[in-house]
């Protein structure tokens, strides 16, 4: 199943993704009699997407193809929801070839560092180049959103507490950084700097997940390009080591690392691709 959050008369609503387009919650439940929260994070935050994949899989898939839907060509789309409890990332996470994962210490652990939800936009607005910046980067990156509670969880396990994943776009403020490595999370916080979204698609879309690939793309190019298994710490790896840390809620989002960072000025235009996925694009303003 496909969700996405999709602007309607100024308003913003879930959407589950049918063959003749987007088919709000909203629709569906005038047409089915159901009470789907209408809102993708309460849907996430009160357990009700387990149910509603049992609906779309039992017949529910079909019906969309008789409701009222929205042409993704001219769908407004926005980012999935804008007030996690945590956006969580991590760094350095990719290797360039296979082989030296065989090289990683058993003992090394993930790099770290948290963005604020006022740092959220969605697809198509604008990323800001701070003041004065001449150092601002973009990075594509694999999104995990989290599906349920978990505490302390195995990696086997991990999965059942994933809701799915999506497609981000991670800026920081590299001149920052580089005045010091402790000012990381600084650099990753001004506003406008992550954008996720337009699509999460729940891990029944995603078999083949360690072999995806995320590509960095500026004005059309594909700058850096990485398969999912060649990370150092690999999705369902990063959700149970985190759940050590910290209580992951519903709604929580982990992002998993980049392929590679480019450079952004005003006028470009920055792209997440993943296998699969409808790609994450974002202008650039000064």
């Amino acid at each position: 199943m496909k969700l996405s959050t999709i602007k309607i008369e100024g308003r913003e609503t879930a959407a589950v993704a049918g063959p003749s387009g987007l088919v709000t919650l909203e629709q569906i439940n005038r047409t089915e009699g159901t009470d789907w929260p209408s809102d993708l994070y309460e849907l996430l935050r009160k357990g009700e997407l387990d149910k509603l994949k049992v609906w779309y899989s039992n017949g529910g898939r079909e019906k969309l193809a008789q409701m009222s839907a929205v042409p993704e060509k001219v769908a407004v789309f926005a980012p999935l929801y804008r007030h996690p409890r945590k956006i969580w990332g991590i760094g350095m996470n990719y290797v360039s070839d296979a082989a030296e994962l065989d090289s990683i210490s058993p003992d090394e652990e993930p790099v770290g560092f948290m963005k604020p939800d006022t740092s959220i936009i969605g697809p198509g607005d604008a990323i800001r180049i701070p003041e004065g910046s001449d150092h601002t980067t973009a990075e594509a990156e694999l999104a995990i959103i989290i599906g349920k509670e978990c505490r302390h969880i195995t990696e086997e396990e991990a999965p059942g507490y994933v809701a799915g994943i999506t497609t981000s776009l991670d800026m920081t403020e590299a001149a920052v950084h580089a005045r010091n490595p402790r000012f990381l999370t600084r650099a990753k916080s001004y506003d406008t700097f992550f954008s996720y979204g337009p699509q999460l698609h729940t891990l029944e879309e995603c078999p083949d997940i360690l072999n995806t690939a995320v590509e960095t793309v500026i004005n059309g190019e594909v700058r850096h390009r990485n398969v999912i298994s060649n990370m150092r710490f690999r999705p369902w790896f990063t959700v149970a080591f985190h759940s050590r840390v910290m209580t992951l809620l519903p709604g929580d989002i982990i992002i998993t690392g980049t392929p590679g960072p480019v450079l952004i000025r005003a006028g470009d235009q920055v792209e997440c691709r993943i296998g699969g996925f409808r790609p994450l694009i974002n202008p650039v303003e000064g």
